[in-house]
């Protein structure tokens, strides 16, 4: 071979190297995030991401996250889950239990972790809480009781209540179930029940208003993405309202609500991010069980007690984990 060709074969080689090697490098893994809500409300953005990176994992370097926002817009879930499913996303994170069935119902083979999950089994979502056995997993929000045990606290809070405002997110397929342990909670403490519903959340303001107005002096708030997302807008009503507001999340007392009793969600995101992180180094979701909280938070607002006029019971507050003056 004459010098001349061998430079010219040799040059050609090392310029398609690069590209070889390129293309021979493991393909960066994809996780979808499909959330009910928006970017700008989601509280738990820094606490997943912090997640990911004690496992390891850096978003642009060595992970590439695909976001998808329904801005409170639940009939938008569907096509927004597809664009993942169409993208071949190696995980995919949803926020609620609506956003989960709404995957769920377009794939049996990518892996689901749902950050804050009401009734996976009665929803068909996975065969068991401890064993999913589906390509679902994640964190629980409720177990039974729970109500019982929120309402019991709204009883104790507001010595001689006698009933309850109960504000329901029609649009949250796990809302009716929620409803029924109120009303079965409520039966057990001796209240009365006075059911109101939003269906978006320019339903808020005459719902609380047709309680005020009903003679409830307590409302307890189910759990639903539209009132996590328009808690502030919640807790300024009811306080004009004269309205003693109960939630299961921290989220609506810090914006002004009264008491809540419930997981801390933060804690569900940094544990979601601990799933994605098991599920793409190789294990199933069928095999790791939905987590639940090893602690509940009871978060009490002074300064909405105050306003409200409420004295809070010594004994109750001794309890709180947070005290918000």
């Amino acid at each position: 071979m004459k010098r001349r060709e061998f430079i010219t074969l040799f040059g050609g080689a090392m310029a398609a190297w690069p590209l070889a090697a390129k293309a021979q490098q493991p393909a960066m893994p994809v996780v979808g995030v499909l959330l009910a809500g928006s970017l700008q409300r989601w509280s738990g953005s820094a606490q997943f991401r912090q997640g990911l990176l004690d496992a390891g994992y850096i978003e642009g370097q060595n992970i590439r996250i695909e976001y998808r926002w329904a801005e409170g817009h639940f009939d938008r879930l569907p096509t927004l889950a597809e664009e993942l499913v169409k993208i071949k996303a190696d995980v995919i994170v949803l926020g609620n239990t609506a956003a989960t069935l709404a995957a769920r119902r377009l794939t049996r083979a990518i892996p689901l972790v749902c950050m804050n999950c009401t009734d996976p089994v009665g929803m068909g979502l996975v065969t068991s809480e401890s064993r999913p056995g589906t390509n679902v997993t994640g964190n629980l929000t409720r177990l039974e009781g729970l109500t019982g045990k929120q309402l019991e606290l709204a009883s104790e809070l507001l010595p001689g209540l006698l009933k309850i405002g109960v504000l329901i997110d029609v649009t949250n397929e796990t809302n009716s179930v929620q409803r029924r342990e109120a009303e079965s909670a409520a039966a057990a403490l001796g209240l009365t029940i006075v059911p109101v519903t939003a269906r978006t959340p320019n339903d808020i303001h005459p719902a609380l208003k047709a309680l005020a107005l009903h003679g409830v002096r307590a409302v307890f708030v189910l759990q639903s993405t539209m009132f996590l997302s328009e808690r502030k807008r919640i807790a300024l009503l009811a306080l004009a309202a004269k309205l003693a507001i109960v939630s299961p999340f921290r989220e609506i007392v810090e914006d002004g609500g009264l008491m809540s009793y419930g997981v801390d969600l933060s804690e569900n995101y940094v544990r979601s991010a601990v799933y994605v992180a098991r599920i793409l180094k190789g294990e199933r979701p069928a095999d790791l069980p939905m987590q639940f909280s090893t602690k509940l938070v009871l978060a009490i607002n002074l300064t909405a007690a105050k306003a409200l006029e409420i004295d809070v019971p010594p004994t109750l507050l001794a309890r709180a984990d947070e005290v918000i003056e």
